[in-house]
């Protein structure tokens, strides 16, 4: 959609260059990593040479191996802190060494040369450092010093200062580097250190990849309600001279997948103004405070950009109605919500700033944030009608080569209840279906097939089914395709397949002539023997049931209990709702909620049901007895051609016999003979899908 700007703009509002490798930084580490080997050789060059006890000391001294002269004498270092004194110098392997050395050092020009000297192979010495203690060894050494005509030098040092500093100092200076040169690479990724408080909204950049409210189709009174921000921020005057406001805040509502943010999109590529995108969980963290801190940073970021608006997805992460909570403490989604509350309609509020939201959850957001001065306006995103579905086809069919002679209306006409996203994903998947059947273009076979992968699944044509098992879905199906002709109050049938599709192992299909958003009793009375078709079919054929029907079971009851309980279809139950209203359980409200209707009255509504589902079976069972023949040459046709089109289920119910078969059989090879000793499978093989029997679906499965 567009491209994020994580990094620094320049006065033009555009995104500088990304950072590049910081050569700074780089070069004040490896500077501190050599001061720092260039401390540690020090140290450990210093340390080169033999540490002597006393007694060991005296002993080179009697061998007259110890060098001391007035040209290079003894040095003995004094601590003002231990009270130890420490004699340092150099000894020779052998007395003639150091005679030989000393005639050497006499003749030198100065003690800088006395390297080339002790290096010598004939005059090579070694470095010693003999530790005594000032009170208690301090007349001894003068003795020996002075019976040996020993000469040195006395030097005073602050050794722990020193120490102290040769030690550290490399260490400060590589820790100081690291964290300039880590605080310089946290601040070119646009976030300085701890901060955890600033806001994560997106300033988003339009340069690329568009979207306009020519993108958004379906939700025609959707975007008429937003356009007004977008008009409104280019023509501020055209409002405000009969003395309208805009809204501060608008909300937008819908199911999963019916383009509220591309809706938000839309507005972004429109507006000419900055537009803000952040979600609802980028507020909620682990630390305490940091969700209200983002929300004041977010809203002083649009107060430097205003006019501006802010878009927030999924706003019912912090946006969850207050004294709900299940434990005591503190809630932060509660802090975070107070505080963007009073940022969105408190006393320091300023104009300018509008806020979207995206949810599909309205009914758990705090009744605060919905008030007038808040969310002014609330936008309902619905899933599109049948003329929007096509036109939402239609704008996806632009991405991909659809064959002239494809029906995008017919496609429409059997998707109700698809929301944008599935549309979006049914063209995708016809486009990849075609590509993998190398054709030049995507036709109508195509697009049915991805409509049926889509609401059912793909077709499992590798499933090994007996020839038994076969001929059960055969009658299963029939049975239910039989009775959606004959009834008066249902859809034209559109398909039965008895190939393995998703959960099921046999589907029947309709398509509605147009959307239907209210259901009749009757109509609903029809569905219900549509149901039982498939249970009788069994029945009837075989003198046994199998647990097929389990799905379409599970419909029936479903139906029969809101006729009863919801919708006032039971003459003995009468006008009365039984039973809160069904929708998204949360939790922390639900959770305390009790039947409130007697039991003596959960009786009566179990009658009732039980009653409406009975009466359907039996009519099912009467029609198809009637047509006994008819189901028998169905199921034995969709035995040799596995899927039959409506008009051939018409066909042999009104001749007998299927003059015009399927131009193609694509009837697998039959599979390999089972072993003598066969592994039953699981009892809920056949259907697990609720299919297409709950009004306004297209399709019922076995």
């Amino acid at each position: 959609m567009s491209e994020e700007n994580n990094g620094p703009r320049d006065g033009n509002n555009r995104r500088n260059q990304d950072p590049q490798f910081n050569w700074r930084g780089f070069l004040l580490f490896a500077v501190a990593g050599a001061l720092f080997l260039s401390a540690i050789v020090y140290n450990s060059m210093s340390a080169v040479g033999r540490k002597l006890s006393f007694p060991e000391f005296k002993e080179l001294v009697a061998k007259k191996v110890v060098l001391g002269t007035s040209k290079f004498p003894l040095v003995i270092n004094t601590s003002d802190t231990t009270r130890k004194e420490t004699i340092s110098g150099f000894y020779f392997d052998s007395p003639e060494a150091l005679e030989t050395a000393k005639a050497l050092i006499e003749k030198l020009p100065s003690q800088s040369d006395m390297k080339t000297v002790l290096s010598r192979p004939t005059t090579k010495a070694t470095w010693f450092d003999v530790p005594v203690s000032a009170d208690w060894q301090g007349d001894q050494v003068k003795k020996l010093l002075a019976d040996n005509s020993l000469e040195a030098n006395a030097s005073y040092e602050n050794g722990m200062l020193g120490s102290a500093i040769i030690t550290f100092l490399p260490v400060i200076l590589v820790l100081t580097v690291i964290y300039l040169l880590v605080r310089q690479q946290i601040k070119s990724a646009g976030r300085g250190a701890l901060s955890f408080g600033k806001s994560r909204a997106r300033l988003l950049s339009l340069d690329r990849n568009r979207i306009t409210f020519k993108d958004v189709a379906g939700v025609e009174e959707a975007k008429e309600e937003v356009q007004e921000l977008v008009e409104f921020l280019k023509d501020p005057k055209k409002f405000q001279r009969l003395g309208g406001k805009i809204p501060k805040g608008v909300l937008m509502v819908g199911s999963p997948g019916t383009g509220k943010t591309l809706l938000a999109k839309a507005i972004a590529g429109e507006a000419d103004v900055p537009f803000f995108s952040i979600s609802g969980s980028d507020f909620v963290e682990m630390f305490v405070g940091v969700g209200a801190s983002r929300v004041r940073d977010m809203f002083e970021q649009g107060k430097k950009n205003a006019p501006c608006l802010i878009f927030i997805d999924e706003i019912d992460a912090v946006g969850r109605h207050r004294g709900h909570g299940l434990g005591g403490g503190h809630d932060e989604r509660e802090q975070t919500l107070n505080a963007l509350l009073v940022e969105m309609d408190g006393f320091d509020t300023q104009e300018g700033i509008i806020i979207i939201a995206a949810t599909n959850r309205p009914d758990v957001l705090d009744p605060a944030l919905l008030r007038p001065g808040r969310f002014d306006r609330q936008v309902t995103v619905s899933l599109p009608d049948v003329k929007g579905r096509e036109e939402i086809l239609k704008v996806h069919a632009k991405k991909v080569k659809l064959s002239e002679d494809a029906d995008v209306s017919k496609i429409a006409r059997g998707t109700p209840g698809f929301s944008g996203a599935e549309l979006a994903n049914l063209i995708n998947e016809a486009a990849l279906l075609a590509a993998r059947r190398n054709l030049k273009s995507v036709g109508t076979p195509e697009l049915e097939e991805a409509r049926d992968k889509v609401r059912w699944g793909r077709e499992r044509r590798s499933l090994a089914l007996s020839e038994k098992e076969k001929e059960n879905t055969a009658y299963h199906e029939a049975g239910h395709a039989i009775l959606i002709e004959i009834l008066e109050n249902t859809e034209p049938l559109h398909k039965v397949t008895i190939i393995p599709r998703g959960p099921s192992l046999g589907s029947t299909m309709w398509l509605p002539l147009e959307d239907k958003f209210t259901h009749r009793k009757f109509e609903l009375l029809d569905d219900l023997v549509v149901a039982m078709g498939g249970r009788v079919a069994e029945e009837i054929k075989f003198g046994n049931v199998t647990n097929g029907a389990m799905g379409d079971i599970r419909q029936a009851t479903s139906i029969a209990r809101k006729m009863v309980c919801a919708w006032g279809m039971s003459e003995k139950m009468g006008m009365v709702e039984y039973g809160e209203e069904e929708g998204a359980v949360f939790l922390a409200r639900d959770i305390s909620r009790s039947r409130n209707y007697s039991e003596n009255t959960a009786q009566m509504i179990d009658e009732e049901v039980k009653r409406l589902i009975d009466e359907a079976y039996a009519k099912a069972t009467r029609l198809l007895t009637e047509n006994r023949a008819s189901l028998d040459a169905i199921a034995h046709a969709l035995l040799e051609y596995e899927t039959l089109d409506g008009e051939h289920i018409k066909e042999i119910m009104e001749t007998g016999t299927l003059k015009n078969p399927p131009r193609s059989n694509s009837k697998p090879p039959p599979p390999p003979p089972l072993p003598k000793v066969v592994e039953s499978r699981p009892a809920q093989q056949e259907d697990e899908d609720p299919g297409g029997l709950a009004p306004g679906l297209a399709g019922a499965t076995a």
